[in-house]
């Protein structure tokens, strides 16, 4: 199964980094929240969505019709439709963002020459920080995944778990059943024997001829150091996916979106 955002997502989810910032901000360590924040956070549907119940008058908070902007938390008795709902009270979920990665930025926060960095383009938290699970170099697109869990990032990156990364890749020419056997049954780099899991030929002609390759391992370069040691050189590289979460087909470059709470859980539940 795959982490992919639902055919019915809501444009809200994706939105200029210059401009949604402000509505990712860490929530505050308060006993109560918002109401459709608060609703949202268990899973029981969107903010738009349960804004419109709440406008509706069909969400009671102690038995009081509640309204937009009204604060609950896990000792008031909130009901939807009269049914009572129950809220979690363990710790808030992590933050997770899905971020499309365009050639020409860094995945570090400082930079001696003071090139762009992707986490220019990422919302601000209060209380913790962004953690880039796996990097991507200067000249490589794709997929990046951001989170304040450490446990989670750990758990997605560390070599023993042998998470996969699938790579689009664009070469010039075709690669010969010699070379495709060398490249998954192994090449010697300087840092140790590297090889592709799987290798599938996505067509194409002269300088625009494409692969899809999956491998599980995250060294540096290491898609362009093995096809250098063939002599071909790689005119593209886009990391498409990253263990069971894909690129969305529709995030453009420089574009982020961030998880709701039932598809972090679904993420954790796949991966921890």
């Amino acid at each position: 199964m795959s982490v992919t955002r639902l055919k019915n997502q809501r444009n809200r989810h994706v939105r200029k980094p210059s401009s949604a910032a402000k509505y990712f901000d860490a929530a505050p360590a308060v006993a109560s929240d918002r109401l459709q924040k608060l609703l949202a956070r268990n899973g029981l549907g969107s903010r738009r969505e349960i804004e419109a119940l709440i406008a509706a008058g069909r969400v009671s908070i102690n038995n009081v019709t509640a309204k937009l902007g009204d604060r609950a938390g896990p000792e008031d008795k909130i009901r939807i439709d009269g049914r009572m709902i129950r809220l979690r009270t363990s710790a808030p979920l992590p933050r997770i963002i899905i971020y499309h990665k365009p050639e020409g930025e860094i995945v570090s926060v400082h930079d001696p020459q003071g090139r762009p960095s992707v986490f220019d383009k990422l919302p601000h938290v209060r209380s913790s920080k962004w953690i880039a699970i796996g990097r991507l170099d200067f000249n490589t697109s794709g997929l990046l995944i951001f989170t304040t869990d450490g446990a989670l990032a750990n758990r997605l990156m560390h070599p023993r778990y042998q998470m996969e990364r699938e790579y689009a890749v664009r070469i010039i020419g075709e690669l010969t059943p010699e070379q495709i056997d060398r490249l998954t049954g192994g090449i010697e780099l300087e840092d140790g024997l590297a090889k592709f899991d799987q290798l599938y030929d996505e067509g194409g002609q002269g300088t625009n001829h494409w692969y899809r390759i999956v491998l599980k391992e995250g060294r540096n370069r290491e898609v362009r150091r093995m096809f250098e040691a063939l002599g071909i050189t790689v005119s593209r590289l886009m990391r498409v996916r990253f263990g069971p979460v894909n690129l969305p087909p529709r995030l453009k470059r420089g574009m982020w979106l961030e998880l709701i709470d039932t598809e972090v859980e679904r993420l954790q539940a796949l991966v921890c």
